[in-house]
């Protein structure tokens, strides 16, 4: 069983009309995402979703002709008051633990915001859970697709 949250990563043209074609082919294959981050350059964005059926999301999309890739990154339950995320980081940060990117969103019945890490390193859930915070497996957010 994986212990990472799969994420899909996809390189988007930066064009009217194609975000909302990437969320219409997921949504059309019954696909529900959970939360959505757009970076982007003047040329392209790189969009990073959680869904309900990462490897099946993944497989429609490069049918669709997008350019996809699934990611290992760490979800953690954040608590909701000033200064909690700053907490989770310190926590990485002080054993040397780097964070490439990160993102939040809101999962109905959690106490806190889910904060979304890339890290460098596979101490992070180890550091985090030191600490005492809840790092999330991928059933805490999504059924794994079959064969997963």
């Amino acid at each position: 069983m994986r212990q990472v949250i799969e994420q899909l990563s996809v390189f988007l043209e930066n064009q009217p009309g194609r975000l909302a074609h990437l969320c219409r082919t997921l949504g059309d294959a019954g696909v529900n995402m959970r939360a959505l981050m757009v970076a982007d350059t003047q040329e392209f964005g790189v969009v990073r979703i959680i869904c309900d059926r990462p490897l099946t999301g993944k497989v429609v999309l490069e049918e669709a002709g997008f350019g996809v890739s699934v990611a290992g990154v760490f979800g953690v339950e954040v608590p909701d008051k000033p200064g909690g995320l700053a907490d989770v980081l310190e926590a990485l940060g002080t054993e040397g633990i780097n964070v490439e990117y990160a993102y939040c969103f809101v999962e109905p019945g959690m106490t806190g915001a889910v904060d979304v890490l890339k890290v460098d390193d596979d101490r992070a859930r180890e550091v985090l859970e030191s600490a005492g915070y809840r790092v999330l497996r991928p059933s805490d957010l999504y059924e794994p697709d079959k064969g997963d």
